[in-house]
């Protein structure tokens, strides 16, 4: 059953943005074993994911924020980011927005994104209110989805506790430093990615001038 659309004040909260009741205060972090954990928390096998409460319309909503295991259930899922229903796939793909990088080398094949899908009624919607790129986004078609990437804090061993090493960054599966990252979102590769027409969701002159 798709979550329903909740609104805030009358305005949509996308179905990823968390609420002020959900966040919960960083635990302890410690080295166990070769690895980051949390204190008083068994460290299992896997990624070590930032912890969240599941409190969705309890609050007031942070349109600039990202509740983890709801960006990673609609990155698993293929559910719309914004509604929470799944995406339809059409012969060019699933729908996808990006952060417009017309220009750069290849773009947007390959492209690495934390954004979940979001579906043709969404899309302008979340062009708008998406926060830091309002309004700088790029409506796409992905034919392919590999979500092989982890998107945290990577930390190193250190006294009392794990010291964290620079910005967040994206790790993929079988990378060795995943033992020392607290993860906060799936990052996926897109393949097969046409620009289209955030409005008609037809093929664009960009993607039809590319070689």
């Amino acid at each position: 059953m798709p979550p329903t659309l909740l609104k805030h004040k009358g305005r949509p909260v996308p179905c990823i943005a968390p609420w002020s009741n959900e966040y919960v205060p960083l635990p302890r972090l410690m080295a166990v074993a070769g690895m980051l954990a949390i204190k008083g928390q068994r460290r299992a096998a896997g990624t070590l994911w930032r912890p969240w409460l599941e409190k969705r319309g309890a609050g007031e909503p942070d349109y600039g924020g990202v509740h983890g295991p709801r960006q990673r259930d609609c990155m698993l899922r293929l559910l719309c980011q914004v509604c929470g229903v799944p995406v339809a796939r059409t012969e060019l793909g699933r729908p996808w927005l990006l952060e417009a990088h017309h220009g750069a080398a290849r773009w947007p094949e390959r492209e690495v994104t934390t954004h979940p899908p979001t579906c043709e009624e969404c899309q302008p919607v979340a062009n708008i209110q998406c926060r830091p790129n309002r309004g700088r986004f790029a409506s796409v078609r992905v034919g392919r989805v590999l979500a092989d990437g982890v998107y945290g804090q990577l930390f190193r061993p250190g006294t009392p506790r794990p010291v964290p090493i620079g910005r967040q960054q994206t790790l993929y599966a079988g990378d060795p430093q995943l033992r020392w990252m607290l993860a906060g979102q799936m990052a996926a590769t897109l393949l097969d990615v046409t620009v289209v027409d955030m409005h008609t969701q037809k093929p664009t002159a960009l993607c039809a001038a590319a070689p």
